[in-house]
Formats: structure tokens, sequence, C-alpha cells
């Protein structure tokens, strides 16, 4: 139970004996151990009915009891504190099974899939906007009465994981994975899930996630591995899939092909140093050496110019274009290789030569650069690839340089080219580099035979349905970016060297016959099957009567490939299960914009493929996260906020520990750590789940990017406690024999305060609403913020209290009236944005006979014609503005109204007789928010009194109004 924040009077230190100092700490420590036991028994009661609940069904959704038993015997505490609230009323909603989706409910559904995070995971601040955003969708139409289901589960995360593993098992054990074999490495891997993944669900539930647990599933596990295996031999026996000898993005490090968007690219403007994985020293980057090629029997040469030299070995010709006139003498001639003394020849290529770049010439190395490869295409060049899945020279580079690492490799080939005088110097050359986001290590483009699936048709269909309007994208501008990038699709690899993953279902068989054993030697070996025995009926159809060999394809597939099935194979998907046949297709897809390509595509061109229908009706994309200065979050920077910090608050030192956990190297850590001094000077304050979420959604209006400031969110934590505050000031006045009204207010007979409130709130509705409905979340959010900050606790609270403390019962049940219904309906309107205060002051609320157990099970307020009053709002807005100018005019005179309340008279000037009578008749309610002694309204030529001194004049903007004031404060 959070203390009161307001401490005792106390005597000064000297006056107070040490017994006596004792005493007091100690009492006060047993009055705080006192109020967190009750709220400890409260809670144990309440996950005791839950229990009953459970097993004998006996509670009903109508009874508000259960749930309030939290609250028992807890006094209201002066100030919020997240802390002792959001895991307790999670454990309820948890407990009472609030997020399930009943297949057989008669409510309309309304399904999301939470993008599954990896299951090495933990929480990061992209994960806290996109699990905001989507508990806000999923808890607004829950009370708006649709059955929403929203689906959590875990990627297997191929490379991640089994990087990790392995990490583990060498800092333990020293081992390493072929130490252990494939079987046993596999095991280690499934140990280490099931006692470390998983850890970013439990962090989920700190956020407030109403994720359906009950339905959390994994990639890997029984029924999604047969979903995966399924959509592989549908797509292979369809034709989409094939096996082909193409370049990848190779990590010699993992010694696999990785996924483009694991590939993360550098811009070097120039000549720098780079740390390499396997490296003693930098390797230098940001280079372009040059070095000639003797033409064959010519005194004649070539010069190439190259940012990786080593490749040189494995060259097959020097291209040129066929129209530069300084190279027209060499069509149809030869170079001759310096190290190995092949012939090579030079071929006339417009595509991939720029005459007026460089020296004009480009060398041919088809194995190692996506543009050479097709130039070998066009021309019927050979491939040669000089380097081990290790990233080391082969036998086809050659005894003088094979077994070296390609980075020494390079040094060496300089010095022996400089040896043959054929060496011709470097520059400083800006350039990118990729680098793997998992290891660090630079990518090497390799030509391996993987398996591939045809995108072209794939992606046709899929444009056209956005085209149609089939399927909507939003916002807006994404559609071109959609379009763009599946014009220029490129076929997607989806095999991976890894042991941990799925399997790929192809099988090689090799005939007896067969003069090369090596497992893939021939294209037309391989059989796809859903299980061995299916794979070695096949075999014998497709070779009858041959002795023959049958060997799993050792490769797994990419992890993208299990989560672009995902959102179908979560519901059951090949099977016609009840959740299939009730939740798909899905609603909504929401996420990061930066995954529109390697996920969303990817669903919607496998879903309409594999299931004949569009996998969801909308996909809604929101910003990417970065720090308040608008840089990319990064450990290094020490500008990297981990949400459970702000949620929980985190000293400067803890910051510093968590940063020297993150596996950077000694100098990052410390540029690190000058950057969380910066950045963090005080370390990061407790906000609590509620400010945070509302902080992120609040500002994902942000299109593109959303920089980030933590003094936003404690701004949101500061508005928490008003809110809270509000609720504290309204059950002050709800007294024990307070009932709230059965039926609807008698809205004219309320007082002018009242019926203004109600109407705003009323407009304030429509709004949230609207800005849900077309996913502008933070329109919504701002609305719903503008109601309980400006107007009802900044005006109607302070207008409320002069009625409150009068001698009228009529108004003063009119204002209580007022005041429950605006709290009731508020928290509603909140709730999806910020769950757990909500639901913790709405249960303090006096509760209704047609309140439900729980406020996520209330209804969604909506917007009613019948509260509208837009005179009454005309009303206060003038109101509002004499007021404003009135304090606006205080400050300009230097008095103090904060210490000297009321003290200051208002003169208002006014040139229209309507607005004239409106300041009269709402006298009251100016005084009040204005701090007024007292307010007279002059017509157009009467003056001020001659005995009032004038400190001075006001006229409004739009010219309706003169303001005087007078004041007997003396000015600051």
């Amino acid at each position: 139970m959070a203390m009161s924040c307001r401490a005792p009077t106390e005597l000064p230190h000297s006056a107070l004996s040490a017994d006596a100092a004792e005493l007091r700490k100690q009492k006060k420590e047993e009055k705080a151990r006192q109020k967190e036991l009750k709220k400890h028994k409260a809670s144990e009661k309440a996950r005791a009915r839950a229990e009953v609940c459970s097993s004998t069904s006996s509670c009903s959704q109508g009874s508000s009891a259960p749930v309030r038993e939290i609250l028992e015997g807890s006094d209201m505490p002066n100030t919020y504190d997240p802390g002792s609230a959001e895991a307790l009323w999670y454990l309820a909603w948890e407990d009472y099974g609030y997020f399930f989706a009943a297949p057989d409910d008669r409510r309309p559904p309304f399904v999301m899939v939470l993008p599954p995070p990896n299951v090495t995971g933990v929480l990061h601040i992209g994960h806290a906007l996109t699990a905001a955003i989507q508990d806000t969708l999923a808890r607004w139409r829950r009370m708006s009465g649709f059955n929403v289901l929203w689906l959590p589960g875990l990627d297997h995360a191929g490379i991640a994981t089994q990087v990790v593993v392995e990490k583990k098992l060498m800092r333990e054990k020293g081992v390493t994975k072929h130490d252990l074999g494939r079987e046993r490495f596999v095991q280690e891997v499934w140990n280490w899930v099931e006692r470390y993944g998983g850890t970013i669900c439990h962090q989920l539930r700190q956020l407030g996630c109403s994720l359906d647990w009950s339905r959390q599933c994994f990639t890997m596990d029984e029924r999604r591995s047969k979903a995966v295996v399924e959509a592989f031999v549908r797509l292979h026996d369809s034709g989409l899939i094939y096996r082909n000898n193409r370049l990848v993005n190779w990590d010699c490090t993992l010694k696999t092909a990785i996924s483009d968007i694991e590939v993360e690219y550098r811009e070097l403007r120039g000549r720098i140093p780079i740390t390499v994985p396997g490296y003693n020293d930098p390797v230098e980057f940001g280079v372009i050496y040059s070095f000639a090629y003797p033409i064959e029997e010519k005194n004649d040469e070539i010069i190439i110019a190259t940012t990786r030299p080593e490749t040189m070995l494995g060259d097959v010709a020097v291209a040129i274009h066929p129209e530069d006139p300084k190279y027209a003498h060499l069509h149809g001639k030869f170079v001759i290789h310096p190290f190995d003394e092949r012939k090579l020849p030079i071929v006339c290529d417009k595509d991939l030569v720029d005459m007026n770049f460089g020296t004009g010439a480009v060398k041919v190395t088809p194995a190692h650069d996506a543009s050479d490869l097709l130039c070998g295409e066009r021309h019927n060049l050979p491939s040669i690839n000089i380097l081990t899945d290790d990233g080391k020279i082969n036998s086809f580079g050659g005894p003088l340089f094979q077994g070296l690492p390609r980075f020494e490799a390079r040094k060496a080939v300089l010095k022996a080219l400089e040896k043959k005088k054929l060496y011709r110097g470097s520059i400083d050359n800006a350039m990118k580099i990729g680098v793997c986001s998992r290891t660090g290590d630079v990518i090497e483009p390799l030509l391996k035979p993987q398996w591939y699936i045809k995108c072209g048709g794939l992606a046709a269909q899929a444009k056209s349905i956005v085209k149609s309007g089939e399927l909507q994208i939003l916002p807006e501008r994404s559609k071109e970016t959609w379009y763009r990038w599946l014009d220029n699709i490129q076929d997607w690899c989806i095999s991976r060297q890894l042991w941990w993953g799925h399997r790929v279902p192809a099988w090689y068989v090799t005939l007896e016959g067969d003069k090369n054993k090596g497992m893939g030697a021939y294209d037309d070996h391989w059989v796809v099957a859903r299980s061995e025995s299916e794979a070695k009926k096949l075999a014998g159809e497709k070779f009858p009567g041959q002795e023959h060999n049958l060997d799993q394809d050792p490769d797994v597939l990419d992890t993208w490939f299990s989560s672009a099935i995902f959102p179908y194979a979560a519901l059951g998907w090949p099977d016609n299960t009840s959740d299939f046949r009730t939740f798909f297709p899905t609603s909504v897809l929401e996420t990061g914009h930066d995954i529109l390509f390697f996920w969303v595509a990817r669903i919607v061109m496998l879903g309409v493929n594999l299931t004949g229908q569009v996998p969801f009706k909308q996909v809604y994309l929101h910003a990417m996260v970065r720090d308040a200065q608008g840089r990319k979050m990064s450990k290094s920077l020490g500008n990297v906020v981990n949400p459970l910090d702000v949620i929980h608050g985190a000293t400067l030192n803890e910051l510093y520990k968590e940063l020297e956990k993150s596996g950077l190297s000694k100098s990052e850590v410390e540029k690190g750590k000058e950057g969380l001094k910066t950045s963090f000077p005080k370390g990061i304050p407790r906000c609590g789940a509620d400010a945070l979420r509302f902080g992120l959604i609040a500002y994902s209006r942000q299109e593109v990017s959303i920089n980030l400031d933590i003094k936003i969110v404690e701004a949101y934590k500061r508005w928490c406690n008003k809110i809270w505050n509000a609720v504290r000031f309204a059950k002050l006045h709800f007294h024990k024999d307070f009932v709230p009204p059965k039926r609807d207010l008698n809205l004219s007979s309320l007082p002018f305060c009242c019926q203004w409130i109600i109407s705003v709130l009323n407009e304030s509705i429509q709004t949230t609403v609207k800005s849900l409905e077309r996913f502008d979340i933070s329109a919504a959010a701002i609305a719903v913020y503008s109601w309980w900050y400006d107007y009802l606790c900044n005006m109607f609270i302070e207008l409320a209290k002069p009625i409150l403390s009068g001698d009228s019962p009529r108004d003063i049940k009119c204002v209580l009236d007022t005041l429950w219904l605006c709290m009731d309906n508020g928290l509603r309107l909140l709730h999806p944005f910020m769950p757990f205060i909500t639901e913790e002051l709405w249960q303090r609320l006096p509760k209704h006979y047609s309140m439900k157990q729980s406020i996520m099970q209330g209804p969604y307020p909506s917007h009613r014609e019948e509260w509208r009053n837009e005179i009454v709002e005309a009303e206060m807005a003038e109101v509002d503005k004499i007021a404003g100018l009135a304090r606006s005019l205080r400050c300009h005179c230097g008095m103090d109204f904060t210490n000297q309340r009321g003290k200051m008279k208002l003169y208002v000037v006014c040139n229209n007789e309507q607005y004239r009578r409106v300041l009269n008749e709402r006298a009251a309610e100016v005084s009040t928010l204005a701090d007024l002694d007292s307010l007279e309204v002059l017509r157009a030529g009467e003056h001020v009194p001659p005995e009032v001194v004038c400190a001075a004049e006001h006229l409004a903007d739009d010219g309706k109004y003169r303001l005087f004031v007078s004041s007997l404060m003396t000015p600051l």
C-alpha cells in the first residue's frame, strides 16, 4: 500500500531523543506492514475466490463482489502507486478468464495476432509500443461488444537461439555443438527454451497485455511444426518451391545463409578499422585497391579497382563497356591471372560497366558478387567459389593462399601483387558493408545451393488485393512502398545451415549407380514429403527397381517461413479446427513498418495461396522508436530505454550494470556509460505501465519515427496522480448513503457546469471512438487526455467545489450525480489506454446496479445525441476565454494570486449585448476559474468607476471584450 507523500510535521532533530526517533520509526514501519498485510490478505482472498469460480462456475459476470474483494479493507492512498496495483489487477483479470475468447460466442469476432517475439527475447521499447497499441485496440473492441481474440506466441528464432545456447555451452562446459553432435545439441536448446524461454511473456503481463494466454503457442511445437511441413510440401508440389545454386548472405561465423533483415548496413565515409569476429586485429574497410592485369601477348595492362582484392582469386573475366574507345583495341583479348596463369577473357558488358567510373574496367567474380553473377550468366562464364564455409581460402584459391582467413588473405594477395609489381595503390572510398546483426561478422556473398520460393506470381496477387481494397494498409502512404517492393521482389531463400529450427522436409536419394555420391550432386534426386516413410514411398516410385539410400537435408527453414504462416497455424491450420473456422481470417495485423516486407507481405503471399483467403482485413503500421534527439537507439550510445526500467524505475548505477551485461566491448561500454549519464543523469524514475503505454501511444502520431523523451512519460505519470486525486475528491463527497442515479439525468434541470461537462464528455467520446475506428490511436488518446485534464480536473471540479460547499441539497445531488456519471464514463473511456489505474479507480466508485465485475467487462462509452448542448458549450467557451485572459492579465501585472487569492476585481467592457448577457449570467463561473473577488460587466461607453485605480487593461483579439483589472494586492 502506498504511503502518503505528505510527511508528518516533525520537531527539529535536536529536540528528539534517540529513543523517541526509534519508536516513531518502528510505529511507521508497523503501520506500513499492517497496510501491506491487509492488501495481501485481500489479494489471497480474491485468488481463492477465483479458484472456486474456475472449478464450480459459480461466479456471475454481473456480480462485482469477488474482484472488489481486492480492495476490501483498503483505504484510498493520497497518491497513486502503480507498483501496488498493477500486479494485483493483472492477476485478477487472468484468474477470471477475462482474456479468453470462446469459439461458440455469438458476438462478432475481432482477432489480432501479436507478432511472435523471439523465445530468447526480452522486452524492448519496440515491443512495448506494439503491445500498447494492440492492447488498446483489443480492450476497446472487447468493451464494444466483440468476441476478442488476441493471440500470443513465441518464435523459435533459429539463429538467435542457437547463438545463445552455443555461447552458454562454451562458457559453462567448454564444448561446441560439434562436440555434442546434432541430436544432443538440439536437446540442449530445448532444455534452454523450457527453462529460460518465454521471459518476454511475463514482461508483457507487466504491460497489462490482455492476451489469451490459454492459446499461447510456439513455432516449434508439434502443431505448428506440422503446419510448417504441410506448407512446404504444398508449395513445392505446386511448383513454387525449388532448389538452386545462387548467391546468399553468408555469415562465416555462423556458417549459414541469413535473411536480408538480419543484415545491418554500415555507411563508411572512408578508411576505418572495424573489429571482425575471429580476427585479433581490426580489419580496414572503406578502401579501394587498384592492381593491374597483364594483357596476353601484349606489353600492356588493364587496371582494376576493387574493395575486396582477395576475391580476385576467383576472377573469371574482366568486363569493359563496348562503347569505351580507350579499350576498343582489347575486344576479344585475354588477361593473364598473375597467380595461376589462367587466361581470363575480356568481355563487353554495358549493364555491368560504367565507362565513366573509375578505370572503366571491372573484374568479374560470379561466385562472390550478385552483379558479376548476372554478367557471368550473360556471357556463359564459370563460377569459382574460393571460400570455405568458415571464411577461409579453399583449394580453388591456390596453394599460396589456401587456409588463410579471408581478410588475412587480403593482405597476402596485396603483398603478392606488389611483389609482382602489379599493385597500383589504394585510396579512401565511401562505401557500405553488410554486417550480421547477430554476430557482427561481415557478410560474404557466397554461391550456395539453397531452397527458394518463387515470389513473382505471389507478389502480383498480394499487390492486386491491396489495389482492389480487399486488404487495407494504413497509413495510406505505405501502399506505394508495398507496391514498389512487390514490383522488385526477388525469389526468397528459405533454407539455413543451422541445427535449431524446422528441418527441411526434403530427402536426397543416392542411387547405387551414381558416380558422384555427394548430397545434392544431382538436382533431380530430391523428394519432398511430410515424413520419412512418405519420402521412401516417393523415392521408390521415382526410381523403381533401383537400390538407393535416403538422407534428409540437414538444413533448416528460415525462421521467417514459420512466422509467415503463424496467423493461421496458430489457429490450427491445416486442420479445420473450431478456432480456424471462427477466427480466420483475422481482423487486423498491427506491427512496425520495418517488417512490412519481411513479415507482412510474406504472410499475405503464402496465406492467400495456402488458405485461399486474405489472412486479415487491415494492416496498421506504427513508427519506429528513437531517442529524444531522433537517434536510433543503441547500447553503445547509451540511449536505449528498457521498458521495465520505465515501469519500475532504475538508478544510473543499475543502468550501468545492465550495459555491462550486454556483451559490448570495453570501449563501447565506456562510451555507452557516457551516453547514459547524459541521457539519464538521475537514472529513470518509476513511471508505471500506464504512463509508459500512454506516452508511447500519444507519440504514435509521428508516422516515421517516435522520438521518445522519458520526461514526457514522467508527465503522464503525474497525470495519473491527477486522475487519482480527482476520483479521491469525488469519493470524499460520495457519502455512504450516496446511490448512483438509476435513470438518465434530467439534463435541463442540471446546473450549467453539469450540462457543460456532460456535453463535452459526449464530444470526447465521439472523437475517441471515431479516431480508434480509423486507427488514429494517438488522436484518440489525446482526446481522452484533454477531457480529463482540461475539462474535468481543471474546470468542472473547480466549478463544482462552490456548489458542493453550498447549502442547496438539490444542486449538490445534481453535481454528485454528474460527477459519478463523469467518473464512470471517463474511466471506461480511458481504460483501453491505461488499464491498471482505471480498474483500481473504477472499483472504488459507488456501484451502480448494472455495473459488471470488472471495468473491462463494461460497455465502452458511446455518443449520445441527447447529451449534446452546443449552446452551453459556446457559453462555457466564452467563460473560459475571459477567465484565461484575466489570469494572463494578472500575471502581466505581476500580481501574486497563489498566496493572495480572491483579491482581484475584474471589469469587462463588452461591445456585444449577447456576450454581455452571457457574462452576467456566468459571472460566478468566471470568478471561480479566474480566482476573482468580483466581476462587473459594463456596456460599451460605460466607464470604470473613477475611485478604482486601473492596474492594467487588455483588448481581446476578437475585439469583443476590453478588460480592466484592479487589485488590493501588492504587485510582485
